[in-house]
This record gives C-alpha cells, structure tokens and sequence, in this order.
C-alpha cells in the first residue's frame, strides 16, 4: 500500500495530537511537519517569545491527554535544578499541579521528537522542516501544495492538516506604548514604572499584568502569605473590563468526569427539535442544576429564571463586591476544598455542560446563537476558565502592595489613541495610559483573515464568509480543497464552537481527523 502523503502546518499542540492520531490509524504514512520557528513542537503560548516564567499553564497534568507519557512522569525526569529554576520541588509534584508555560512548551517538544522516532521505528516516514513558513495552499492535479518562504513549492500531499494556533497581531504592529496583545513583542519590551492599562481581567490578562509587575519587584514567600516587594515607585496596573470581575481560581473535581443526569446527549439533541431550542436547551441546564445543587438554586432563585436572565442572576452578587474581598474568599473556599478534595456541585455542573451544550450550538437558529452568546456563554466561559489559585495569590500581593487596581467600564466606553497615551472615556470619568496592552484573548476569525491567498479567494468564492467543514474537520464544498484539507486551526472554529480552545479541544480535533482518513463521513459540523 502506497504512504498517505500528509502535510501538517504547524506543530503545536493540534499539530501533533494530529500526528499521535493518525499514527494509531494503522495506515502507512509520509508526514511532513511544518513549523515556521526554529523549535517545532513548542506552540505560541508556551514559547519564549510569549510566555516568562512567571506565567502559569492553565491545565495540570491530570486534563492533559499524554504524547508518549504523560506530563506528570515527564516533569518527574527532569533534573532537580531545573525543577528548582521553575519553583517546583519533586518531593511536591502531583497531578492537579499547574507549572510554568515555558515547562509545558518544552513538554510538547520532547514529545515530538520521540513521537518522531516511535513512528520511523514503525516504518513511517516522517519529516520536520522549521523556519518554515507556509504562505500559500493551492490545489494541484495529485493533491495540494505548499508553497514555502525559502524552499518553494512543496508537495503534493493528499491530505493538509491546518494546525496554525492561536492568531495575534504581529509584535512588528505594538509600538513602545501599545500593545495589541500580550503575546505581540511585551515579553521583549522594557515597561517603565508608570500608569499600565490592560484591557481584560481573564488569565491573560493577569499574565501580562504580571509580565510587567516582574520587571519592577519579586514576589516573595512570608509565611503563609505571597508578598509583593517592588523596586521604585511609579509603577501601577489597571486591568478593566465591563463588568470588572476576576475570575475564580480553579476549583476540585472528579476527572475524568462523571457523566451528567439531565442534560444527555438525547435529550440535547431532542431540543433542537423544539420551537424554542435555546429554551429547551435551559430546561435541561436548570433541571441539571435543581437536582445537582437544590440550595445553590434555591439561592439565586433558579426556578424563576430563563436563559437570558440566569447570566445577570449568576454575575449579580460577584458584580456588586469588592473584587479583591470576593477572590479572597473564593480563593479560601477554593483551598479547602482541594484539602478536603471536595467538589462544589452547581460549578461541576456548569463545568460538563458546556461540553454537552457545544455539540448543538452550530445547529441553533441565529436569533439563539445570539441571544447564547450574551449570556450564557458568559457563563460557561467564566466557569471552565478558572485560573490557577497562585494567579489569584500574586493579583492579591499585587494589590496589598498597592500596585494593581480594578476598573468596570460598563457598556458604553471609547478607547482612543493621543499620541504614545492610550484614552478610556467612560460616562463618569476618563483614564489615561502611558503603557497599554489589549489583554482580551483570542478572537473568532474569518475565510479573509486566512494568510494563505489561494485558499482564501477559494473559500470566498463558494460563499463561505467562515469555513465550512464537517465532522472530521475536513473543509466542505470548496472547489480543490475538499477531501483534502482539515481545517484544525482554532480561530477559524471559534464562531460556532465558543469553547473549542485548549489542549484537550486539540486532542479531541485531531482524533476527528484522524477517523476521518479512512472513512468519508461528510456530516456538517460547522455552518
């Protein structure tokens, strides 16, 4: 049997949860990676140019599906002064434990290179080419080629895998006072200590908060308590958003988790046969969550609620405390549960239905799709992105030392650029910036914002503003492409599946597409 000729582009976490994949399919395989870095393997978040040490990976060992083994048994290898470069001891690892970004990074390498040599073992043929960057897909009589800055055209390969990641703007677009995001050139740059506006309160915005805290203090160990020590005055911190909350710090659960009571996958399914599907749909939430947490429910009157009014019912307490007072006692709460390994019902609840809830978002009538996206996609998102509870400890220090302040700036707010200053305009007042970063995460893209021309004026073409692929990821109704590439690049996917980010979300995709090499199911998945 002839090799199934494959290109995957990119060499994250997609990319090689792609190749894992599509290694147990049992068919005979010439891979070529390629990664436009010169570390494949390592993924944007997780690299140098975007993350520090003091960043923290949000997911532990436990939620991270294994390579060739498991994070935990990798971390356990390590030499201790490396551990101890990461502040990590041996003696303490465990598998709820969240570690640096840059350990995760060098993870994923490592497994690589030995998922690489494993499947050569086995007779596949596989290639990794780095400081590669794909600039052009386009159709051929054999299958698709790659055309390739500094190798020319590369190809054919019967089936292209897009796995480019997260897309932010370039670091050549941040000047020495704005910052379009937290990965373009902030880890490179010199923040003086001055007024420093971060748009966002979410993990990324913490972290590029504490990107700049770093370079003026430490964060010190007293006690029980985390201390902030900083070095000259000058220096404070703004993180805004429109309501002006903090995340929760990550809280206990069972994993794998348990399967859930109401909201099944016939029922879920049932609903879209409903006139009203997203009603139908918080039934099943509602009754999930009576019979999960009856006092929980009873506590925020869950009985006379619907789906747009459980949002402003689920934020309405947080919204109205002190930031800083509500993530000392969510973060207090937090630990004690993780001591007493004890799990807060109503939050596993919420935290397995946006699960469930995703397989049916795509399906729901475009008056649903909005009205879940201004509410209880707030929801889900605010309860499976909780952060790491030392995330919290150091917005804490950072805040007792007088550093960090938190503004909400409601609905209504202009942001303008006056010279190197950044300008929030609000109805109460106006903010100034010296330094500002958009902190605000990853965006939902469309077909024009693809980098690849070709590929691009095909999509647009057959009238697809977002791509439309099916069950295995594999583009749909696009003359030249169709059967031939998968689209697993995650901001492409974003519009109809809110929740698709994330290492597990990259496992899952690729072995979709994995099962997709040797069948020709042709379900739509997205529309």
């Amino acid at each position: 049997m002839m090799k199934k000729r494959i290109a995957i582009v990119g060499t994250g976490p997609t990319g090689i949860y792609s190749l894992q994949q599509m290694l147990t399919t049992g068919l005979p395989l010439s891979v070529t990676l390629f990664e436009k870095t010169d570390r494949a393997g390592v993924g944007m978040p997780y690299s140098t140019d975007a993350s520090s040490m003091a960043m923290l990976a949000n997911i532990a060992s436990i939620e991270i599906p294994p390579v060739v083994i498991p994070y935990l048994d990798w971390l356990r290898r390590l030499p201790d002064d490396r551990l101890a470069e990461c502040g990590l001891d041996r003696a303490t690892l465990h598998d709820r434990q969240f570690t640096p970004r840059l350990l995760l990074g060098d993870y994923f390498r490592d497994q690589l290179l030995a998922l690489v040599a494993q499947a050569r073992g086995a007779g596949h043929d596989i290639r990794i080419v780095e400081n590669a960057e794909v600039a052009d897909i386009a159709p051929a009589d054999a299958g698709l080629c790659l055309q390739v800055a500094g190798l020319g055209a590369q190809g054919p390969f019967d089936r292209v895998i897009l796995a480019t990641g997260h897309s932010f703007p370039d670091a050549d677009e941040a000047t020495r006072s704005y910052f379009p995001s937290p990965w373009s050139g902030l880890i490179e740059a010199r923040i003086p200590a001055t007024a420093v506006g971060i748009m966002g309160t979410s993990l990324s915005s913490i972290d590029a908060a504490m990107a700049v805290a770093n370079q003026h203090g430490r964060f010190v160990q007293e006690g029980e308590d985390l201390v902030f020590h900083p070095e000259g005055r000058g220096l404070h911190i703004t993180l805004m958003s429109r309501a002006g909350i903090l995340p929760e710090a990550d809280f206990y659960c069972p994993i794998p988790h348990e399967p859930l009571s109401v909201m099944t996958g016939p029922a879920v399914a049932a609903c879209l046969a409903r006139p009203a599907p997203l009603d139908a749909l918080f039934d099943l939430l509602r009754a999930e969550i009576m019979q999960a947490d009856p006092a929980f429910a009873l506590r925020i009157g869950l009985g006379g609620l619907d789906a747009d009014s459980f949002a402003p019912a689920y934020f309405a307490v947080r919204a109205a405390a002190d930031p800083f007072r509500w993530a000392r006692r969510n973060l207090a709460e937090v630990e004690r549960n993780k001591a007493a390994r004890a799990t807060v019902p109503w939050r596993y609840a919420l935290l397995r239905m946006h699960e469930a809830l995703q397989e049916v978002l795509s399906d729901l009538p475009e008056a649903d799709c909005a009205r879940f996206d201004a509410g209880l996609k707030k929801v889900f998102v605010d309860n499976y992105a909780a952060v790491p509870s030392e995330s919290i400890r150091r917005v804490l220090a950072l805040r007792d030392a007088g550093l960090l302040s938190i503004r909400a700036l409601g609905e209504d707010y202009d942001l303008t650029l006056d010279g190197s200053r950044t300008l929030i305009r609000t109805a109460g007042e106006e903010l100034a910036f010296e330094i500002f970063i958009d902190a605000r995460g990853q965006k939902p893209l469309d077909s024009a914002d693809l980098p690849f021309p070709t590929l691009r004026k095909a999509l647009l073409a057959a009238g697809q503003t977002t791509p439309d692929v099916a069950q295995d990821y594999g583009l749909i109704d696009v003359a030249g492409y169709s059967g031939r590439l998968s689209l697993a690049a995650i901001p492409y996917l974003m519009h109809d599946r809110p929740f698709v980010q994330g290492i597990t979300a990259s496992a899952d995709i690729a072995a979709a597409i994995a099962g997709g090499l040797s069948t020709r199911r042709r379900r739509r998945l997205v529309s």
